[in-house]
């Protein structure tokens, strides 16, 4: 069943993913949407904080002040406040409950349109996944390992591996995945990566083996192009199998922030051989990043041609706004421009822009979060950096970002944890350097000069 539960002004359509004040659409971040969805869900009754922990944040800890700072944005959008509480109600040390009569409607529409259309899951995945995709996405079809020698009880790994990775490389949305239920119709060892990527209509395959000897796991893995068949990653990953578990977890984590990187990295050089005059606006927006992490005058004019030529190309294109807003933020927090206040304004524009495209992309819930700090509001800065981590939880530039603005807010803690993160996952990411620095920064904060002139 559809539902739309309907309450004073507003609307929550759980099937569209749609917030609605008096008709109109208002962008909601996806944690504050998840709350206020567990909330009406559960209406009758009172939620705890665990349940609310459980639920949104999917187990992962966190501290109370996260859960107020998104209750209070919650309240904000809903012109509701901590002392009416007229939707949300606070029941001190013990949780919350929505206590506003709420009408819940049936979207018949959406129900008979998802009934009966013919498809398989397979279909169905791709189908979906295609929606609202630009130009020449890249597209990855992940393949299930080979296992070599007697792995015993560990023979698992090779499947439940790359259908982890299958699952968390759908969540980087700007990157087609093809189905498992495709992708692991193919085995061997001898396969053409060439005749896959032409089968499947992909441009990377993700290939790897899996071995146990002496206790040890390894697992090596390749990222190949499957047009001439060259291999653009490899790494060989290795650990006790003891703690596989959290084996497993570090090798999934290392293989998906390594491809985050690696593909872009490589679509910008296929991009640089082709004529200027005939880029699509995949390769624009991929040889925008090229120049977007440099903090310099002239490579930020040059992301801002290439991100909105490739907004001009496809208007839908949420990254490539999300491109735009990161390019005003440089130029604001730089003072490269005598109007900071109107290129912050045009950062939360831009980034803003992409929210209503695209709610679910991570990259684009980061963009949102610089525009709030730099007016010092470190709450709503950090509410979004969080909810860019929570859609991609091993999204290092947004654990990255978390960190820079938790130091500000004096939660030296959670800062040096999340930074630390940052770099154990992706060393090579370009703000490798400003990770350092923002390690350093949690040490001056606490009075340890040392070690931040070590950092």
């Amino acid at each position: 069943m559809t539902m739309i539960y309907a309450f004073g002004p507003f609307e929550l359509d759980l099937a569209k993913a749609e917030f609605r004040a008096d008709g109109q659409l208002r962008s909601l971040q996806p944690q504050i949407f998840a709350l206020l969805a567990f909330l009406l869900e559960h209406r009758e009754r009172l939620v705890s904080k665990d349940e609310i922990f459980e639920n949104v944040w999917d187990g992962r800890v966190v501290t109370d002040s996260a859960l107020a700072s998104r209750v209070k944005s919650l309240r904000r959008l809903l012109d509701d406040d901590g002392r009416t509480q007229r939707y949300i109600r606070t029941v001190h040390g013990k949780g919350f409950r929505f206590v506003a009569d709420v009408r819940v409607e049936q979207d018949n529409a959406a129900v008979r349109a998802g009934l009966d259309d013919g498809r398989d899951d397979d279909e169905l995945d791709s189908t979906e996944s295609q929606r609202g995709a630009p130009g020449r996405r890249p597209s990855i079809a992940v393949l299930p390992f080979r296992q070599i020698g007697e792995t015993g009880p560990y023979d698992t790994i090779a499947d439940g591996l790359p259908h982890e990775l299958i699952t968390e490389l759908a969540r980087l949305r700007w990157l087609f995945v093809v189905a498992r239920g495709s992708s692991f119709r193919l085995r061997g060892d001898d396969l053409d990566l060439r005749e896959v990527g032409r089968l499947l209509g992909v441009r990377y395959c993700l290939s790897g083996t899996v071995e146990v000897t002496r206790r040890r796991l390894t697992v090596t893995t390749e990222l190949v192009d499957t047009r001439g068949g060259e291999v653009v990653w490899g790494e060989r990953f290795s650990g006790g199998i003891d703690d596989l578990h959290a084996l497993r977890a570090e090798i999934r984590a290392n293989i998906l922030t390594s491809l985050e990187i690696q593909i872009p990295m490589h679509e910008a050089a296929d991009a640089r051989l082709a004529s200027t005059d005939n880029l699509d606006a995949w390769s624009a927006y991929h040889l925008g990043l090229q120049h977007i992490y440099r903090f310099n005058r002239t490579d930020n004019a040059k992301a801002a041609e290439l991100f909105g030529r490739a907004v001009q190309q496809d208007p839908n294109f949420a990254r490539a706004h999300a491109g735009l807003s990161f390019v005003h933020f440089q130029t604001a927090f730089l003072r490269q421009t005598d109007n900071v206040a109107g290129e912050i304004a045009l950062a939360r524009s831009c980034a803003q822009r992409g929210i209503d495209i695209d709610q679910l992309d991570p990259f684009v819930n980061f963009t949102m979060g610089p525009s709030f700090w730099l007016e010092g509001h470190l709450d709503l800065a950090l509410a979004w950096l969080e909810s860019a981590t929570s859609l991609s939880p091993n999204y290092a530039q947004g654990l990255y970002g978390r960190a820079w603005t938790e130091t500000m807010a004096g939660s030296d803690d959670d800062s040096r944890e999340h930074v630390n993160l940052a770099m154990r996952l992706i060393p090579l990411d370009p703000l490798h350097y400003a990770m350092l620095a923002a390690r350093g920064l949690t040490h001056m904060a606490g009075g340890e000069d040392v070690e931040a002139i070590a950092w």
